[in-house]
This record gives C-alpha cells, sequence and structure tokens, in this order.
C-alpha cells in the first residue's frame, strides 16, 4: 500500500456469491500477505477483489481478478 488506507478483500464464487471476506480494516503504508483458507471450498473458479481506499478519501484502488482453486 502506498497510503495509509482502509482494504476489504472478498472472495466470490462464480456465479458471484461472496463465500469469504480476508480482511476489512485500516492498514498502514507497507507490503502484505494475506492467506486464503480453501480447506472447506470445493475446486473451482474464484474471484477476489481488493478495495483500498486512503484515509484522506483521495486515492483509491480496485481490481478483480479470477483465481482457480485445484484440489
Amino acid at each position: 500500500l502506498p497510503f495509509d488506507s482502509k482494504v476489504i478483500i472478498k472472495i466470490y464464487n462464480v456465479i458471484g456469491n461472496e463465500v469469504s471476506m480476508l480482511t476489512n480494516e485500516i492498514m498502514s503504508a507497507g507490503n502484505y500477505e494475506v492467506q486464503f483458507n480453501a480447506k472447506n471450498f470445493p475446486s473451482g473458479v474464484y474471484f477476489y477483489s481488493i478495495k483500498a481506499v486512503s484515509t484522506d478519501g483521495k486515492n483509491n484502488f480496485s481490481t478483480v481478478k479470477k483465481m482457480i482453486l485445484m484440489k
């Protein structure tokens, strides 16, 4: 993160239902890792969304990416 931000990371299934929220907190600028425990999820295609809004509200970042879970 280039600036202090409120960060929300969510996992969605292929039909768009939210299946997990990995983080929803204010984080200081820096590098982070987030682990997704998919033990209770079947193999398949999932999507993750990352949203970061700076604490001053001037900077926003949002992305959605596809991931494939294979067991």
